[in-house]
């Protein structure tokens, strides 16, 4: 969104994924957000259409329209298997599957529109998106769930039969992965930073959106079981190709130049907020099924 979004809605000739996302049009900038989820082996193309496809429409449509910014949602997926260091936006980019390498495909695309249409952008690289509105009303809801913390509480509440840790050997203080944990409210507030230092001049740029500080999956499933005053059932299952051990950001990018910092961030909010929004969208089932 930009500060004078006029409504329009564009012509798309494409007929491709992704076309509906420009629907109504903007002068200003444009936020092109994070569309993810985990796939079937067989149908991995789907999310070179989704992103790829999808953002080179929405972009056909800018150039149209005269829209010269966007704010991208990228992923810290990007890395790959990276380093245990909280990771800079200098290292080195190997996706080992094909939602990271979709997005970093974009990022790549956007710095040729930049030299080749004088298009701005700012990608920002989330790490773990996580957490609800503070009133409960907005949260996380897939079919399936496939994320940590949404899949524990509704594991909780009998929404789900099972959950499962997958594993517990990694090179971590407690065997199980370390995450980088994000609230969607620093998320939002940082979109809404992206567009304004753009429409102030900004040339642009990759900045990593996190805290500088992980969680086990273990200290999560502590955290909820604090929160909610139940532990978590889980299955302990193998290890998951692509999921690296460790995957924290350095958000001092981020900080020292756009002047973000999260506020929301820290794993008691982050619990407590998902916690309110799930007893609302999911009830707790019948006992037996919360055994």
């Amino acid at each position: 969104m930009g500060p004078r979004c006029q409504g329009r809605r564009l012509q798309h000739r494409s007929g491709v994924a992704g076309a509906p996302a420009a629907q109504r049009g903007c002068r200003d900038a444009f936020c092109r957000l994070k569309r993810g989820w985990r796939i079937r082996r067989q149908s991995r193309e789907i999310y070179y259409t989704n992103n790829v496809v999808g953002t080179l429409s929405v972009l056909r449509a800018m150039r149209e329209y005269g829209c010269g910014k966007m704010v991208f949602s990228s992923t810290g997926a990007v890395y790959g298997d990276a380093s245990t260091e909280p990771i800079s936006e200098t290292a080195l980019c190997e996706p080992v599957n094909p939602y990271g390498s979709s997005k970093l495909t974009i990022e790549r695309i956007l710095l040729d529109y930049r030299a080749a249409y004088q298009m701005r952008s700012i990608c920002f690289r989330y790490f773990n998106a996580s957490g609800a509105d503070s009133a409960g009303h907005i949260g996380e809801l897939r079919d399936p769930e496939t994320h940590l913390i949404p899949r524990a509480m509704m594991r909780l509440q009998g929404h789900v039969s099972e959950f499962a840790v997958f594993g517990i050997d990694y090179d971590t203080p407690d065997g199980t992965a370390v995450r980088d944990f994000i609230h969607v409210s620093d998320l939002a507030a940082a979109h809404v930073l992206a567009v304004q230092v753009l429409t102030n001049g900004h040339p642009g740029g990759v900045y990593n959106l996190g805290t500088g500080f992980g969680y086990s999956v273990k200290e999560v499933l502590n955290a909820i079981a604090a929160e909610s005053a139940r532990e978590v059932p889980f299955d302990v299952r193998e290890r998951r190709a692509g999921d690296p051990p460790i995957l924290v950001a350095n958000p001092k990018a981020a900080e020292r130049e756009l002047g973000f910092r999260p506020r929301y961030s820290d794993l008691r909010t982050i619990i407590s907020s998902a916690w309110r929004w799930h007893r609302t969208a999911h009830p707790a089932k019948a006992a037996e099924l919360l055994q």
